[in-house]
């Protein structure tokens, strides 16, 4: 199994790790050439999103990785990638992949609580780590979009079909629950076309 990293920004190579750590391989997505190679699923890693989104333009990467999600290819956004995949963003006008029926809200936890760490439920898989860094978290979910974690009554994990967000970094944590079930949706894209 083959997962492309969006290597422009952020905690790209914490997410490798994780991914090697449960036997999947990782190519780095630097420019639209890389992005012909084969792979499985897609990680858009936390950073800044408006930087992210503008150097995705700038690459020539925005269309691209958006028709690959929109064709059904699985894709993990954390923090700024939630921003990415979000159809709407209260506080920025601007918008980037918009695949995900999601509203967001920007840094929504202030730079009082800019960084926080907890311990909570995902997607029943009992509590797992979760390391907050100037947060985006979900306001509104659309048809189709189940709620996979919540903090202090706040969405902060979600699925919509073969998408997949957390506003917080489970990269960041050696605990690999997220990434495992990120690639249990990959493996199951897979089989559903006849690949193994």
């Amino acid at each position: 199994m083959t997962i492309g990293v969006l290597c422009l920004q952020g905690a790209f190579a914490e997410h490798e790790a994780r991914l090697q750590e449960l036997g999947a391989q990782a190519v780095e997505l630097r420019s639209a050439e890389d992005l012909q190679q084969p792979m499985d699923g897609l990680i858009l890693p936390g950073g800044e999103s408006t930087t992210m989104g503008k150097l995705l333009r700038d690459l020539d990467m925005l269309q691209p990785i958006q028709e690959k999600i929109r064709s059904g290819m699985p894709v993990f956004g954390t923090c700024a990638g939630l921003l990415l995949l979000a159809e709407q963003i209260e506080n920025d006008s601007r918008r980037h992949l918009a695949t995900m029926s999601i509203t967001a809200s920007r840094n929504a936890y202030g730079r009082q609580l800019g960084s926080f760490f907890t311990r909570q439920s995902f997607a029943g898989n009992g509590e797992i780590p979760m390391t907050f860094i100037r947060a985006p978290y979900i306001t509104q979910v659309g048809d189709g979009v189940e709620v996979l974690a919540v903090v202090d009554g706040k969405i902060v994990a979600a699925r919509q079909g073969n998408q997949l967000v957390t506003a917080f970094h489970p990269e960041l944590n050696p605990d690999t629950t997220v990434h495992a079930y990120f690639l249990q949706m990959v493996s199951h894209s897979m089989q559903a076309e006849g690949r193994n």
